[in-house]
């Protein structure tokens, strides 16, 4: 991997119609600054609105992986980016005159020529690298989709499918050198698939711009020509169409005798590129479509996400995701109201589970009550928020400079006294957070009994 950001020379055009939309739309990449990303631009909306390619912006990925943002959304993003991701260029503009880039042949090549005339240009800012530094997975038991991502020394893409059909059968690939591989073992896989899926996809409104050109299409129906002629006629194709006796209609030759493979290797390429960042894990992937690829992205952007807060505010080589000095470090609340002793899970934005102590050197023992000291409600109530507080930092810039208030307190239950000795557990979840809004559940245990629970409201402000 380059280990400095990259633009492009010069800006480069292509133009065609699009897969799904039908609509001719003319594409140019063009140079941009250092930590810009990539930035699609509908310079056919008013005010020429941007959808940066980042998986908070993915909102369907039903047959492509589409961004929006605000008012300006962009379909079937995958095979440019999948050809900036295999040229490891960081940073550039690409401008749309309408709302899908062109298929062209169905596959990236002709972005990928396009980007090579345009030639490369590195900059002064350092790339930073999304280091996978734990294994994990992602299953989809009814579709039979298995994904598993484990550390490497670069990215590495492994991709298996197996279809029930003769044509195709089971194929393997993968990839293990960007630099090396990518042009031309990988950017010239065409999209493919099969004919009993043509009318289906017609029919929900899409692959308007399909055609024998620009997709590998597979026959596995038993109706012979007899199904061709009708489909090639619903679907209005011009141009002879016939039963392949290779099984894929027209006989069209394959690129590679793994060509379909090593598509859906270049689909996981782009997808992942939404990271916003390159990968430097081994990806195994079995049948995985756009919705395993994204659902992957989001969680290594997630893990990335979670190590920059905990390097941020770790402040001690500890198991704990936070130690008290890194509580310190974000939270406003001091002795003797600062009521969370450590952080040891935290998903951002999602979940955290905090520890707190109670000791009775609590000042509130000496009052809450003598003889029969008992932790008040309203403090292990407090203590869940402080905890929550934790969830804003990935979604509040600048977490120091802010106050959290409560806005409401519902459906509340104390089931056992908090005494001396006991250590809470603070469990909470994220149910929304919008317009600096947020909502969440609170559970707070001793060893495994749960001892609170409570729904929190609140609102961030400014110091």
């Amino acid at each position: 991997m380059y280990t400095r950001q990259r633009t492009i020379k010069t800006p480069a055009s292509i133009e065609g119609v699009g897969l799904h939309t039908g609509k001719t739309c003319r594409l140019t990449f063009r140079p941009a600054p250092e930590n810009c990303g990539v930035v699609f631009v509908r310079t056919d909306l008013p005010g020429q609105p941007q959808v940066k390619a980042d998986i908070n912006n993915v909102v369907d990925i039903s047959r492509g992986t589409t961004l929006c943002d605000g008012d300006a959304k962009v379909h079937t993003v995958e095979h440019a980016l999948a050809a900036l991701a295999g040229l490891q260029i960081d940073n550039v503009f690409v401008e749309l005159s309408d709302n899908e880039p062109p298929v062209m042949d169905g596959s990236a090549l002709p972005f990928v020529k396009k980007l090579l005339e345009a030639g490369t240009e590195e900059q002064n800012a350092e790339r930073e690298i999304i280091v996978v530094d734990e294994p994990f997975s992602y299953s989809e038991p009814e579709r039979g989709v298995d994904i598993v991502v484990t550390p490497s020394s670069d990215l590495r893409l492994t991709f298996m499918v197996d279809y029930n059909n003769s044509a195709l059968g089971t194929q393997y690939t993968t990839l293990v050198d960007l630099e090396k591989e990518f042009v031309e073992e990988f950017a010239p896989a065409r999209t493919f698939c099969f004919l009993s899926e043509v009318e289906q996809l017609r029919e929900a409104g899409l692959i308007k711009g399909g055609s024998l050109e620009n997709a590998v299409v597979i026959y596995d129906s038993d109706k012979g020509q007899v199904e061709i002629d009708r489909i090639r006629k619903a679907l209005g194709l011009k141009g002879d169409a016939f039963v392949g006796k290779t099984g894929i209609v027209n006989d069209v030759p394959l690129r590679f005798p793994n060509e379909p493979v090593r598509h859906k290797a270049l689909d996981l390429l782009g997808d992942l590129s939404l990271v916003g960042a390159p990968v430097r894990a081994h990806i195994l992937a079995a049948r995985s479509g756009h919705k395993a690829n994204v659902a992957v992205a989001r969680r290594i952007r997630e893990l990335q996400t979670k190590k920059s807060i905990q390097k941020k505010y770790q402040t001690s080589a500890t198991d704990a995701a936070f130690d008290i000095r890194g509580i310190l470090s974000v939270m406003p609340h001091r002795y003797p109201f600062l009521l969370i002793d450590r952080i040891i899970a935290f998903e951002p934005g999602k979940k955290v589970t905090a520890i707190k102590n109670v000791t009775f050197n609590e000042p509130f023992f000496q009052g809450h009550f003598p003889g029969h000291p008992i932790m008040p409600g309203v403090l292990i109530i407090e203590s869940m928020a402080q905890a929550g507080g934790v969830l804003l930092l990935q979604d509040i810039p600048n977490p120091q400079e802010k106050f959290v208030y409560f806005m409401s307190i519902d459906n509340v239950k104390f089931r056992r006294p908090v005494t001396p000795g006991d250590q809470l557990r603070l469990e909470l979840e994220m149910l929304a957070f919008r317009r600096n809004t947020c909502k969440m559940t609170a559970q707070a245990f001793v060893g495994d009994q749960l001892v609170s629970s409570a729904e929190l409201m609140a609102m961030v402000v400014d110091r």
